[in-house]
């Protein structure tokens, strides 16, 4: 099965190719651009790179949020216009869910991973997982220890504490990166 996918829940977003189990080739987007101003160029761009035309796509894949909405109304509006022209299928993804899947590809099974978003004015869109044995790509992957949720990284880490004391956590997302040093500082 090949996957043409998107997110524009964040300023930069990106798009992604997967093909069976495999990613192909995954590309942030340009920040200092729209996605109006992108799009659908970096889509077709991907596709074209890797030999395929939009009817040689089996499912069109987006970001359904948490996240800016106007980058998510693009970005729909966007994978919904290929799915109708294409008569494909058009799957919505939780933008959380997908950090969840993306941390659990290297992470053992039982592990905890933490998908955070930037969700500006010093919060972020949160949810905790563990990582299970199921294949990668399967919604049973993961299961949802907590999330999702918006607040402030201090309160967040707060709220999780009794569920990872004793557990490292594998964080994943800008909202992460952002807030490194506040991870940094809980010994999270």
């Amino acid at each position: 099965m090949r996957v043409l996918a998107l997110d524009t829940t964040t300023r930069a977003g990106s798009v992604a190719l997967v093909i069976g189990d495999r990613i192909v080739d995954e590309r942030r987007g340009d920040a200092a651009r729209t996605h109006a101003e992108r799009l659908p160029a970096e889509l077709l761009t991907l596709a074209e790179a890797h030999g395929l035309a939009l009817d040689d796509i089996d499912l069109f894949a987006v970001a359904a949020g948490p996240g800016s909405f106007t980058g998510m109304r693009i970005g729909i509006a966007t994978a919904q216009g290929f799915a109708f022209t294409t008569r494909r299928p058009l799957a919505a993804v939780s933008a959380l869910d997908a950090l969840g899947a993306i941390g659990s590809a290297t992470a053992p099974d039982g592990a905890l991973v933490a998908g955070w978003i930037d969700a500006r004015r010093g919060d972020v869109f949160a949810a905790l997982y563990r990582v299970t044995s199921a294949p990668m790509y399967t919604p049973e992957r993961i299961t949802v220890i907590d999330g999702p949720t918006v607040g402030s990284p201090d309160s967040t880490l707060r709220r999780w504490r009794p569920s990872t004391a004793r557990e490292r956590v594998i964080f994943v997302g800008d909202g992460a990166v952002l807030y490194f040093d506040v991870l940094q500082q809980s010994g999270a």
